[in-house]
C-alpha cells in the first residue's frame, strides 16, 4: 500500500513527495495519526481508486450526481401550506 506521511512532514518537504507522487506511488497523508487524505499520481487507474475505496471504505460512484438527481421524485406541496390555508379562509363566510 501507500507510504504514510504527517501533515507537517509533507509540508516541509513537498517537492520530494510531490516528485515520488509522479513516479507513480501514491501516499497517505495523517493528521494527528489519523487519515485525512491520499495523494495518487494524475490519470490514476480505476483499479486504484478500486483499491482506496477498500483502504477508506468508500465506494466508486455509479452515476453522476445530476444523473441521480434526475430520477428523483419532485414532491409537491406538503399538505396545509399556506396557500391551502389561504384558499380555505376564501371559501368559509364571513
Amino acid at each position: 500500500m501507500a507510504q504514510t506521511v504527517g501533515v507537517r512532514e509533507l509540508r516541509q518537504n513537498l517537492s520530494r513527495y510531490l516528485e515520488r507522487v509522479k513516479s507513480g506511488e501514491g501516499l497517505v497523508v495523517t493528521e494527528r495519526g489519523r487519515e485525512v487524505a491520499m495523494l495518487l499520481p494524475s490519470g490514476a487507474s480505476a483499479d486504484r481508486y478500486a483499491e482506496l475505496g477498500q483502504h477508506f471504505g468508500a465506494t466508486v460512484p455509479v452515476a453522476r450526481l445530476e444523473d441521480l438527481a434526475a430520477r428523483l421524485e419532485t414532491p409537491g406541496a406538503p399538505a396545509g401550506t399556506t396557500d391551502a390555508y389561504l384558499a380555505e379562509g376564501r371559501r368559509e363566510p364571513r
